[in-house]
């Protein structure tokens, strides 16, 4: 990116720099004593759901919720950083009468960002800047924002394709990428130390099989298995994958044993940090598949992480989907997310053309100096 060039930011608040949701629910639980108690996870849609879940709504007509909403940890230190990266906006949706509430805390815990830089209306599909950042899943899916990004949250985990984080760093970490999207890429990547290198691209787009085959031309790898909930009789690249419950998923997540989590068609997917510097140490260098999502967590995480996305003809996808042995929800939700993970080749540092299984392999070879 060149000195005369600044991306723009739009934030939501509610759910992204200060607690909501949680918020509402933690009020609930003290008002009514639920047993057991209302838990985030129940929240799996915007609205209303007709379940006791719908206890928050009435908090969200009180002005003293919007006066004392907490601010999450980290947000101020988040505001601080990005703002020195690209000029920070505020789209954020709030009925009218407490729309001065809402006002004075953003310039109280945020000053970094100008008054004139607030917007506020449920219409983010107006507003004109580069990156947009969410938690609601239909402002990401309408926004004409060129990197529309989606906060993970339990409500929006059927959320597939498009660019989404779990944390703050993450996002940090893909606007830094998108940054280095607009300057021109190295030729040549070598691998003269440990590296991650991680294939993104849609699904059907055969990453699974390259890494593979790219796996038995070279010894210099080690493949990253990874985690999923979806049954392991469904997923067709067993060995890339153990399986674990939801529960336990969530728990791994909680605990910080995973480094990156995300969610596919509706199934958790995540990595362990200590099974990436379990290869590092042997010296080998990491290869795994990963959505463009978990590929921005290993950039977070680690040194040394390439990312090659896989480009293949429409139709190809589309065959291959329809052969997968999976669910109908699942295939037209991956069918769905095609597009949008196209986009995603925009910033990856790397492109291979698909032709064959061969002539793939042998271009992420040549992109890593490594002879077959």
């Amino acid at each position: 990116m060149n000195g005369k060039f600044r991306l723009s930011t739009a934030l939501d608040i509610d759910d992204l720099l200060m607690e909501c949701t949680s918020y509402a629910i933690k009020l609930a639980n003290e008002k009514y004593k639920f047993d057991p108690p209302l838990s985030i996870y129940e929240i799996t849609s915007w609205g209303k759901q007709g379940t006791r879940s719908d206890a928050i709504f009435e908090f969200f007509k009180d002005p003293d919720f919007y006066r004392t909403q907490p601010v999450y940890k980290g947000a101020k230190e988040f505001v601080k950083k990005l703002s020195t990266m690209t000029e920070v906006f505020v789209s954020t949706a709030i009925p009218p009468e407490f729309m001065g509430i809402r006002a004075k805390r953003i310039m109280e815990e945020f000053p970094e960002i100008p008054p004139d830089h607030i917007y506020m209306g449920s219409r983010k599909d107006k507003i004109n800047v580069d990156i947009l950042f969410d938690d609601a899943m239909h402002n990401v899916l309408r926004s004409e924002a060129q990197y529309p990004i989606l906060m993970r949250r339990p409500w929006n985990e059927a959320a597939t394709g498009m660019l989404a984080v779990n944390t703050y760093d993450e996002f940090l970490k893909l606007v830094e990428v998108i940054a280095d999207s607009y300057s021109l890429r190295p030729e040549k990547y070598s691998l003269s130390e440990p590296s991650v290198v991680v294939l993104v691209g849609p699904s059907g787009s055969g990453k699974s099989k390259i890494a593979t085959r790219v796996l038995e031309n070279t010894d210099r790898f080690e493949k990253l298995v990874c985690y999923t909930t979806k049954d392991p009789t469904a997923v067709s690249e067993n060995e890339w994958y153990n399986y674990v419950s939801l529960e336990t998923f969530r728990q791994m997540c909680e605990s910080g044993e995973m480094f990156q989590s995300t969610m596919y068609a509706g199934h958790g997917y995540g990595s362990c940090k200590s099974d990436v510097e379990a290869i590092l140490k042997k010296g080998k260098h990491v290869l795994t598949t990963m959505d463009i999502c978990g590929a921005m967590s290993l950039k977070t995480n680690f040194r040394n992480v390439i990312t090659i996305y896989i480009e293949r003809d429409k139709k190809a996808l589309l065959s291959n989907i329809l052969r997968k042995n999976s669910s109908i929800d699942d295939k037209v939700n991956r069918i769905i997310a095609i597009d949008a993970e196209k986009k995603n080749a925009e910033i990856c540092d790397y492109v291979v053309a698909f032709d064959t299984y061969e002539n793939a392999v042998e271009q992420i070879c040549r992109i890593l100096g490594v002879k077959k």
